[in-house]
């Protein structure tokens, strides 16, 4: 992954998936963590992040009824 991106407006569809992208990659990085070292708080977090994601599903589906694709 380059360095680089293209910026991008907060209720651009570019800028959910880029932000679900990152959550994910929270999600992956506790997961290690609570594997290594089990601990309540990283559920909490993990269970945070899922939340988070979930929110992200509607604001993404959202997104694409406003600007539905052509088959």
């Amino acid at each position: 992954m380059s360095g680089y991106t293209y910026a991008t407006r907060e209720g651009d569809p570019v800028h959910t998936v880029r932000t679900i992208g990152r959550i994910a990659q929270m999600i992956i990085e506790l997961r290690d963590e609570y594997v290594e070292r089990p601990r309540p708080d990283l559920l909490v977090q993990i269970d945070q992040r899922m939340t988070d994601l979930a929110a992200l599903q509607e604001e993404l589906r959202a997104r694409m009824a406003e600007h539905p694709q052509a088959s």
